[in-house]
């Protein structure tokens, strides 16, 4: 029998392989294509959802007693989901996406990609480059000033300044960088079992999820486990929000807390979230937590039998030079190759037609938690422990351009019409009325939407339901 993608990645995440063949996948393409590209995204994506949502069937036959039900992954609310962000609309109005500096930029020597949708982001960008913030046309003084520069020397006097920007490069020259031979070394999804420890009894109404993330990939993962019914608390600081419009794509089913963890009430009252807590989703920059006690062994230490997801750009803390960067799905699109494989013919880089790194690693990531819950509460020898898993958006890209071919569009039988609109849904909020993307994780008997839309950020207090 032919290897199907997501063959592969529920072996990787240590399923049962006979439970594969629950998948049913539907086929979509007309009039409108589903996630053009060069490179096999419209596959990763369709694979990425299908595990995710054999863990969550898995994971709900464990908790009736009865068996695996069937999962459907649909080409159409794969490729909806996957650009949820550009399909959201707050009182009619789009959400903002990419602000004007982060782009790419010519140099000297090739091209550089930049992000600074964030204010701090921006502001270290303009003083890496000694552009004055506040200016009339930051956009043509920035280009002004990288037109004269190679751009490795933009990425790491940016990067040295706390700001983000990357050299375009080729497949080859990526794998020839250190980076990339470190992130071709990983796993796709890391398990690790850290201990011994008897994993905490779930409620009833699913396991207390701390969701420690950002834009874009985590909030995917930890949406999704809201959605399969987890108990999500999404802890923000204080002083450093979230974008408002990522908020309301990805907060869905959701509670949000503000905690001060450099204060000793938000120590505290963080602690005792911890204590009843079954999984902790971390995407902060590799080591930002540690100063907090919030690193993996830690947390393994004050919750054991917790389940510990991280999440990182290029691969975490100790996986090559980069490893501990800070990242976004954007610049590893420019940096692993992908922005060359997709680019024009004039020379321009190019984009993939998603956020598929973030989208697809989010729903790895859901899925590597799901999995690790599942094993867990196995009852045999191999159950119990506190379970550590990792995933990178440069691995997941890695996956993409190295491991992945592209289905043949003639050899797959006729496909059924794609219309975004059929998986768009309304609901109100108190962020205003929403038009969202539904969920593509479906198995028989499951759930189809969320129980609770986003709520205004902070607005929750710090506890469980």
């Amino acid at each position: 029998m032919e290897q199907r993608p997501w063959d592969r990645l529920w072996a990787e995440l240590g399923g049962d392989p006979a439970l594969a063949e629950r998948v049913r996948l539907v086929r979509r393409g007309t009039p409108a294509p589903v996630l053009p590209a060069r490179l096999p995204v419209r596959e990763s994506a369709r694979a990425a959802v299908a595990v995710c949502a054999l863990a969550a069937a898995e994971a709900a036959a464990r908790r009736s007693g009865g068996a695996v039900p069937r999962v459907r992954v649909d080409d159409g609310a794969v490729a909806t989901a996957f650009t949820s962000e550009r399909h959201l609309r707050i009182d009619g109005r789009p959400a903002a996406t990419f602000a004007p500096l982060s782009r790419f930029w010519r140099t000297a020597d090739g091209w550089v990609r930049t992000h600074a949708n964030y204010p701090h982001h921006r502001a270290r960008l303009l003083a890496a480059l000694g552009v004055p913030d506040g200016g009339g046309a930051p956009v043509e003084a920035v280009a002004a000033e990288l037109a004269g520069r190679r751009a490795e020397e933009v990425e790491e006097a940016v990067y040295a300044a706390g700001g983000l920007a990357v050299a375009v490069r080729t497949p080859r020259a990526w794998a020839a960088h250190a980076q990339g031979a470190a992130v071709a070394g990983l796993p796709l999804v890391g398990r690790e079992r850290l201990d011994d420890a008897p994993a905490p009894p779930l409620p009833p109404s699913g396991p207390r999820v701390l969701d420690l993330t950002r834009v874009i990939a985590g909030p995917v993962a930890t949406r999704t486990l809201a959605l399969l019914g987890a108990d999500v608390l999404r802890i923000d600081p204080p002083g450093l929000p979230e974008s408002a419009d990522a908020h309301a794509d990805t907060g869905f089913g959701k509670r949000s807390v503000l905690l001060d963890l450099s204060s000793r009430s938000g120590r505290r009252a963080f602690g005792e979230l911890l204590a009843q807590a079954h999984v902790v989703v971390a995407g902060y920059r590799p080591g930002a937590l540690d100063r907090f006690g919030l690193s993996a062994r830690e947390l393994a230490e004050r919750r054991p039998g917790a389940v510990v997801a991280e999440l990182s750009a290029w691969g975490g803390a100790g996986a090559g030079p980069w490893g501990g960067r800070r990242g976004f799905d954007s610049l590893v699109q420019a940096a692993s190759g992908i922005a060359v494989a997709e680019g024009h013919s004039d020379g321009r880089p190019g984009v993939l037609p998603a956020q598929a790194l973030d989208h697809g690693t989010g729903y790895l990531l859901a899925a590597a938690v799901l999995r690790s819950l599942t094993d867990q509460r196995d009852g045999g020898p191999d159950g119990g422990g506190t379970r550590r898993v990792r995933l990178s958006l440069a691995r997941t890209a890695h996956w993409l351009l190295h491991e992945l071919e592209t289905e043949p569009g003639a050899a797959d039988g006729p496909r059924e019409p794609y219309d975004p609109a059929d998986w768009l849904a309304e609901a109100d909020s108190p962020l205003g009325r929403l038009r969202h993307a539904v969920p593509p994780v479906v198995y028989e008997g499951g759930p189809r939407g969320w129980r609770r839309p986003p709520g205004r950020p902070g607005a929750d207090g710090p506890v469980w339901v």
